[in-house]
C-alpha cells in the first residue's frame, strides 16, 4: 500500500507562486496530491514554473488588484471546480533607512504585503467551504526590530495579526487560518532589494551568523510547513504562527 497523500483531491491557490517559497510550496502540494493554481506578476517566471509543474494552472496578475484576484479564483474554479487551500505568499522587501523612504516605496510595500494578503483572503471566501485552510506568509521579522526594515517588519506584523483576527472571524465557517513566518531563506527576493552583489553576500553572511543553525533555509523547508498547515494533520491548530527561522527568534 502506497504512502498516504495528505492533500489528495484538494485544490490550492498560491500567490507569489512562480518562484522561491511559493514555487516550493506548489511543488510540495502537487507531490501530496493537490491540484495547484499559481498566481504571479511575471509572465516569464510563470512560464518557467509551468515547465516544472505542467499540471498546475498559472494565472498572471497582481495581488494589489482586486480584479486580478477575482479572476484568479474564477479561473481556478473554472479549471478545478473548487478551492480548498489558499496560501497568501506574495510579498516584497525594500530595506532603507527611514530618511530615504518615500511615499511610493511605503505605499508599494504596504499594498503588496498587507493589502494584497487581506484581499487575497477576501476574494477567496466565496469559494471556500467548511474544512478549508488559509495560510498567510509573514516573516520572523515581525517579531524583531530590524534597522532599515521598519515598513517590511510592520507589514509582516500586520500579516501575523491577520492570522489571529481572521481566525476569530472565520472559525464559525469551519475555515482555519494560520501563519508561517520564515527566517532567512534562499529565494530570489534577496536579488530584488536593490543591493549590490557585495552587499548581498555580506547580508547573507550576517544572517547566517544570527541564525542558531548557522545557515539559511531551503525553500522546501518552508513548503513542508505549509503542507502540514494545509492538511488535516493540523486540524486542531488555528490562528497560530510557526516561526520557521532556525531558532533565530526563540534563541
Amino acid at each position: 500500500m502506497g504512502a498516504r497523500l495528505r492533500l489528495a483531491g484538494k485544490v490550492a491557490v498560491i500567490t507569489g507562486g512562480s518562484s522561491g517559497i511559493g514555487l516550493a510550496i506548489a511543488r510540495e502540494f502537487t507531490a501530496e496530491g493537490a491540484n495547484v493554481a499559481i498566481f504571479g506578476r511575471s509572465e516569464e517566471a510563470l512560464v518557467k514554473a509551468s515547465a516544472q509543474l505542467p499540471e498546475a494552472l498559472t494565472v498572471q496578475g497582481d495581488v494589489t488588484s482586486s480584479a486580478d484576484l477575482e479572476r484568479l479564483f474564477q479561473e481556478t474554479v473554472g479549471r478545478f471546480e473548487k478551492v480548498d487551500i489558499v496560501v497568501a505568499n506574495a510579498g516584497i522587501a525594500t530595506f532603507l533607512p527611514i530618511e530615504k523612504v518615500d511615499e511610493a516605496i511605503f505605499d508599494n510595500m504596504v499594498n503588496v504585503n498587507f493589502k494584497g494578503t487581506f484581499f487575497t483572503v477576501q476574494k477567496a471566501l466565496p469559494h471556500l467551504s467548511k474544512g478549508s485552510s488559509i495560510i498567510l506568509v509573514s516573516s520572523n521579522a515581525h517579531a524583531m526590530g530590524v534597522p532599515t526594515a521598519s515598513i517590511y517588519c510592520g507589514t509582516k506584523a500586520a500579516v501575523r495579526s491577520l492570522a489571529r483576527t481572521l481566525s476569530a472571524e472565520l472559525i464559525p465557517r469551519g475555515i482555519r487560518v494560520n501563519c508561517i513566518s520564515p527566517g532567512p531563506t534562499e529565494t530570489p527576493i534577496f536579488g530584488k532589494m536593490g543591493m549590490s552583489e557585495a552587499q548581498l553576500i555580506a547580508t547573507r553572511e550576517h544572517m547566517k551568523k544570527q541564525v542558531p543553525l548557522k545557515r539559511m533555509a531551503a525553500p522546501r523547508e518552508m513548503a513542508t510547513v505549509a503542507v502540514f498547515l494545509a492538511s488535516n494533520d493540523s486540524s486542531f491548530i488555528v490562528g497560530e504562527d510557526i516561526l520557521a527561522d532556525g531558532g533565530w527568534v526563540a534563541i
